[in-house]
């Protein structure tokens, strides 16, 4: 039977990647991102050329009622979720000192990157806890954190915490949802190479050159990719909560 995955943030960027992996191992997709028709179109064709069974959702995620119709459209074409990736996610409006950060930048990243992703997260769950459990599982849940989960950036205050937030959800999920026979990690990307990072290249591309990166290179979308299908690839059934960073060794401590 072919399994389905529910990406948020799906066309474009990281969620792409994601996307692209999961249709090559014959996934049904079901893709909920911001992005504007004419934006999706080129992914979308994709798939369509590609014969991937999706279905695309234009939305905003911290608007919470579109969740529900956005897993009733999922079970309306695909009858079951197996897989859910938390991927959508903000950055901040701009960059600047945390001294001057507004309140309406600060509920804007955590309406999407915390609120929307805990109630979405919550409202999935709660249908995959009434499925069949199939090879050990009801369902794998895996959340698109940072390495601003643990890495500080004073520019960018709001996405750290918020970061750092996903980063207990995964953990509050994971202990909860286990009972259930649902698995629940995180991933930690580090400097990926998408649209909004290639906005500082040259700060990004000086940090992949030094000392500070064992990996000394950029990350891409695909090596976010391939760590998240390896974990629903349904052989790590005695793991959850795992967090794994995909960062090129960025926050590994040396002395």
């Amino acid at each position: 039977m072919k399994k389905t995955a529910i990406i948020t943030g799906g066309t474009s960027g990281i969620g792409w990647g994601i996307a692209r992996k999961f249709a090559q191992e014959g996934y049904n997709l079901v893709l909920f991102s911001a992005e504007t028709e004419e934006e999706a179109a080129e992914p979308l064709a994709w798939l369509d050329e590609h014969q991937t069974p999706y279905i695309w959702m234009q939305g905003d995620l911290a608007d919470l009622s579109v969740h529900q119709k956005l897993l009733d459209a999922a079970l309306n074409r695909f009858g079951r979720i197996d897989v859910l990736c938390n991927n959508a996610g903000v950055v901040t409006k701009r960059r600047g000192d945390m001294m001057e950060l507004t309140t309406d930048s600060f509920d804007w990243v955590f309406s999407i990157n915390v609120r929307g992703t805990f109630f979405l997260t919550q409202r999935i769950a709660a249908h995959m806890m009434k499925q069949e459990e199939i090879d050990g599982y009801r369902g794998i849940i895996v959340n698109t954190e940072s390495s601003n989960s643990v890495v500080v950036s004073t520019q960018r205050a709001e996405y750290c915490m918020s970061k750092a937030a996903l980063s207990m959800l995964t953990q509050l999920y994971a202990a909860r949802l286990g009972e259930e026979s649902i698995f629940v990690y995180g991933v930690r990307p580090g400097i990926i190479a998408t649209r909004k990072t290639y906005q500082v290249k040259e700060r990004y591309d000086k940090v992949c050159a030094s000392d500070e990166m064992i990996i000394k290179r950029w990350g891409e979308p695909e090596d976010v990719a391939n760590t998240i299908y390896a974990l629903c690839s349904n052989d790590l059934r005695y793991c959850t909560g795992t967090v794994i960073n995909v960062d090129g060794g960025f926050i590994q401590r040396r002395l």
